[in-house]
């Protein structure tokens, strides 16, 4: 068995899962996949079936509904348990993120033990393409407040291409996990840099999805904000 389990959560990504499972295998090939998907209407799952029967390294995990992103990791993290992976890598389904890079990550994270790597935009050499300058500030600034607000070190805590040890999961508790939208990879993030975990940042290109919609929304950004903000509050007050 691989000691690596590549988790790509999926809802409504039928125009774009296919080719990305291709390109993660070719880039991963001694890997195993796990697609979850959260009853997507557009059929992605059933895509994802079809798929995972041609191929042994991949399997499907269908969740009843959506009900964010940090759920569905969470439940594919607790898989990476049962089966004792070393690793789990975490990739977008829209293409945004290049799988030729999982090789990369993964040598970096066994090279040095790393607990967390990183696949970010916002070091030297990272970079984004396709997106407008309002988007660029919404991003920068999001980074920018919860780096302040957790006193963190990380550039791009909400990135969501990276490799994480399946055993510091495991020290982390995730049943006190509180984040479902993308405030979940802060939320994981400052988990392992705070209780001392090593972190490495490596410079990616994210490219915007050609294909599908966004699954940004105003109630993800609230969430983050406020859980962000309310972090950010406590762990002062313990520093007085």
């Amino acid at each position: 068995m691989s000691n690596a389990l590549i988790i790509v959560p999926t809802y409504n990504e039928s125009e774009s899962l296919t080719a990305v499972l291709d390109r993660i295998l070719e880039a991963a090939p001694d890997s195993d996949v796990l697609v979850i998907d959260d009853n997507s209407p557009d059929g992605t799952g059933s895509i994802a079936d079809t798929y995972a029967a041609a191929h042994a390294h991949v399997s499907v995990l269908h969740r009843e509904r959506k009900s964010g992103l940090g759920p569905a990791y969470i439940a594919g993290f607790r898989l990476a348990f049962e089966h004792d992976y070393d690793w789990v890598v975490e990739i977008d389904a829209d293409g945004s993120h290049d799988p030729a890079v999982i090789p990369t990550l993964l040598g970096i994270a066994r090279g040095v033990t790393a607990d967390l790597v990183i696949g970010s935009r916002w070091v030297r050499g990272g970079r984004v393409d396709g997106w407008n300058v309002l988007r660029h500030m919404i991003s920068r600034a999001g980074n920018s407040y919860a780096r302040l607000a957790l006193q963190s070190k990380i550039y791009d805590l909400t990135a969501g291409f990276r490799v994480i040890r399946v055993e510091k999961l495991r020290q982390i508790h995730l049943e006190t996990i509180a984040s479902s939208g993308y405030c979940f990879q802060i939320e994981i993030a400052d988990r392992v840099e705070s209780e001392g975990g090593t972190v490495i940042e490596h410079p990616i290109t994210f490219v915007e999805r050609a294909s599908g919609m966004s699954k940004m929304h105003l109630g993800i950004v609230v969430e983050a904000f406020i859980r962000i903000t309310g972090w950010g509050i406590r762990r002062s007050i313990r520093g007085f």
